[in-house]
Order: C-alpha cells, then sequence, then structure tokens
C-alpha cells in the first residue's frame, strides 16, 4: 500500500493519530529519529488506541536511511512551499508520503534535494499557516488511497 513517512514528529498525539490512521487505511507508518517523545508516551498511546498493535511501523536514523531501504516507488514531500497541489499527482501504491515536524515543516535541506514535482501542498485560505499534522496525513493518504480504489479496504 502507501508509506506514510514522518519526518522528527513532536507531538505524541499526532502521531498516535496517524498510527491509527495507518492501521486502518493498510499503510506502513515510518519514523524519522529523533523523535519529540518516546514511544511510550501514554499521550501517543491514548491517541492510538489499541491501534499500535494492527499497525506497521518503521523507525529509521535518517530520511536517507529509509529512502535506501525501502525505496519508494516515488516520494511526495507535503510542505506549505509547494506550488503543487497533492490533487494533481497521480498516487500509485508504494509511493511515499512525508510530512515535516509540527513546528517547523521540512527542512530546506530535504526540500532541496527534490524536485518540484515532488512537493505538494493543500490548498487553504491565504494568510493559514498550516494543518494540524494528523489532519493533512489524513488528506492526502485518503486521496491516494481512493486513487487506488480503496485496495484492500471494505
Amino acid at each position: 500500500m502507501f508509506h506514510v513517512v514522518l519526518y522528527e514528529p513532536e507531538i505524541p498525539p499526532n502521531t498516535g493519530n496517524i498510527i491509527r490512521l495507518c492501521a486502518n487505511s493498510g499503510s506502513k507508518l515510518h519514523l524519522i529519529h529523533p523523535l519529540g517523545f518516546d514511544l511510550d508516551d501514554k499521550r501517543l498511546r491514548r491517541a492510538g488506541l489499541d491501534y499500535r498493535e494492527w499497525a506497521d511501523i518503521g523507525e529509521y536514523d535518517s530520511l536517507e536511511l529509509f529512502l535506501d531501504r525501502v525505496a519508494p516507488a516515488n516520494l511526495y514531500a507535503c510542505t506549505t512551499k509547494a506550488q503543487r497541489c497533492y490533487a494533481e499527482v497521480t498516487f500509485s501504491p508504494g509511493d511515499a508520503l512525508l510530512f515535516g515536524p509540527e513546528s517547523r515543516g521540512l527542512p530546506a535541506h530535504v526540500l532541496s534535494g527534490l524536485q518540484p514535482s515532488q512537493r505538494i501542498r493543500i490548498p487553504m485560505l491565504p494568510h493559514s499557516r498550516s494543518l494540524n499534522l494528523s489532519n493533512a496525513v489524513s488528506l492526502i493518504l485518503y486521496e491516494a488511497w481512493r486513487q487506488a480504489g480503496f485496495e484492500g479496504g471494505v
């Protein structure tokens, strides 16, 4: 299915919600260290409920290690700095959806290593900063899964 990649996530409940989202969509979650919390954090467990046991979660010391080990078909980075809307992308199973830390987004050195076509954004009203991380992941992941015909879903 799809790969959801959280680059240095900071807020446990967001990651817990995304664990639940990945478990329910058949997507694999990849966490790029350092994390802003411990994986045993009670806030993460509360948000993820009992879905942690159903989620496929990988951890990596760097984005480069993730890319080497997983070799996703395509990598799309969600950023407010992109020109391309996520709805313009044709997603395919095996693609990776990359999201940055809540307080600062993906760093310039990560974005500069990607083609403009790999950088995607979610439209918002002018003067809006960003959506909540788990909401952004939900929106883009479900569009990708919709394009795949909700393969494996009921």
